[in-house]
Parts: C-alpha cells; structure tokens; sequence
C-alpha cells in the first residue's frame, strides 16, 4: 500500500496528508476548493518549517514530504488507482454517505475505504456501498503530525483483514493504533464531549468562569489545556455535532447539549477558527499559540 487519497484539505485531512507524506506514501489531497487545498498545502508546509526548526526532520525530508503530495479537485480524478482512501470531511452523515456512496462506484473494488468521523456510525457509512467488508473508521487526533492515538473503528461487515491492514498501516506510521467496536462516538468522545458539555454547563451555572473551570482542570487534574479552551480548539460546530450523534445515538439526556453551546454556535462562536469561542483569538498571536501547543 504506497498510494492514498485523502478527501477534505481543512485541519483533519491536511494533517492526515502531511504524516502519510512525511512517511514516504504518494498522497492525493482532494477538495472541491482551490483555496482550501492552498491553505492546507500552506498549513502543511508551515508545520513542517517547525519540525526543520526543532531539528526533527530535515529540509531535504521536508521537501520530498511536499513532493508526496498532489492536489486534486475531482474526487474521480483523485482517487484512480489508490489503495487507500481516507475520508476527512465534514462531521455530517448525510455528506460522508454521499461521499462513500460515490467512491464505492468509482473506486477500484479492492480499494480501503476508511473515515475520519469522530462520532458516526461506520455501519452506517458502509451501508451506502457495496463493500461493507472494506469500510472502517480511521480516526486520527487532532494535530495529526503529533498525536499518537489512531482510533480503528470495526464496522458491523469491516473484515478482520482490512482491520489487520489498517493496524499495520497506522505502525508504519508511527502512530498507536487502538481497536474499538461501533458505537457512537466510538470511546475518545464518547467521554471527552460529556466532560466538555459539562464544563460548559458549570459556565452556564455561572459556577466558576471560563478560566477559572479550565484551570482547576490543567492544575487539578493535569490535563495540557483546560475542557474550554480544547472545545475552541477542536470547534464548538464540531463538539456540538459530537454530542448531537450521541445525544440520538444513547437517547440519554447527559448527552444533551447545553443550550450555550447551541447558541454560541448558531452565533458564529466557532472557537480559534472563527476568532472567537470562550476565549478571544482575534490577535492572530493567540490563536499562534493556542495552535502550538501540542506541536
């Protein structure tokens, strides 16, 4: 397996494409956005300054990385002749089957299918194709190039082989692949979105106040950054479309979201990406060293 495509050029897939690069495999990065697969060649060229920098690759590692990497418009075009696809798209079911249903008519048939969802069911996703047996989840965390963790979500039809497979792969990656079965929000937000809703609900109560929360959290429980500032880390969008899966997935009420969560999200309050979440990253040097501080 040397030949990859990744769908989606925004944080997840441009992180995704730099660590299969770095590693020596050919990557074809797709999205329908000029601009976006520039931004994310931009990101990764950037991330990759900053490794050069802390002296763990060198310029010439670097530059073969970028040359791993081919930019593509056309999911048709992108996906010829891979062995892997990786889907990294929006944290929407109805888009990611969408997606799944047209690579399974334009794929090869012994192309991987596999998906970033952090949430939703890979059942679900197969279920649009005609090779369940080679669907799986494949979710990476948040920075990709950094994070050791690759959750490996088992559907309901996934094969002990294209598991196997995608084991190995995440090894050569040098990354620590965990197996765990379909279930929604699988078990990295399965627990974590409940801690973040909670918190918010602790902010909602007017308990303590944004830094206050997140501090007794690093200094009490030594968590790297506190439960609020990682939600507008990863996106209040993305936390609260998490815990809208779990909320539908368990219908148990602790999964609801918190009303301020909603509606900071239905106001534009998106976290680092959109300037602002429960802190203000308006001074692009904020939202700089909230960025870095798991690179």
């Amino acid at each position: 397996m040397k030949n990859v495509a990744v769908i989606g050029a925004g944080t997840m897939g441009n992180g995704i494409a730099h660590t299969f690069a770095q590693f020596n495999y050919k990557v074809n990065l797709i999205d329908i956005s000029k601009a976006s697969l520039k931004t994310g060649l931009a990101t990764i060229s950037k991330n990759l300054d900053r490794m050069v920098t802390k002296q763990k690759i060198s310029e010439s590692e670097k530059t073969v990385t970028l040359k791993n990497i081919t930019r593509f418009t056309s999911i048709e075009t992108g996906v010829k002749n891979v062995d892997l696809v990786v889907e990294a798209a929006t944290e929407n079911v109805a888009l990611k089957t969408k997606i799944f249903k047209e690579l399974d008519t334009i794929c090869n048939t012994e192309t991987i299918l596999a998906t970033n969802t952090s949430s939703i069911s890979i059942t679900e996703i197969a279920a649009v194709t005609k090779r369940p047996e080679k669907v799986i989840g494949m979710h990476f965390m948040n920075p990709v190039p950094v994070m050791k963790l690759v959750e490996i979500i088992k559907g309901y039809n996934t094969s002990n082989e294209v598991v196997e497979t995608i084991v190995l792969l995440s090894k050569k990656l040098e990354k620590t692949p965990v197996q765990v079965n379909d279930y929604p929000g699988f078990v990295a937000n399965r627990i974590l979105m409940p801690m973040i809703n909670e918190s918010i609900e602790t902010l909602y109560n007017n308990v303590a106040g944004v830094e206050e929360i997140d501090t007794v959290m690093k200094l009490g429980m030594a968590h790297p950054m506190g439960p609020l500032q990682l939600a507008d880390f990863i996106g209040l969008d993305v936390c609260l479309s998490i815990l809208n899966v779990l909320y539908k997935g368990y219908k148990n009420p602790k999964y609801a979201p918190c009303p301020l969560l909603v509606n900071m999200v239905m106001a534009g309050k998106l976290g680092v990406k959109s300037g602002e979440g429960f802190y203000d990253y308006s001074n692009h040097r904020k939202a700089e060293k909230v960025a870095k501080m798991f690179s």
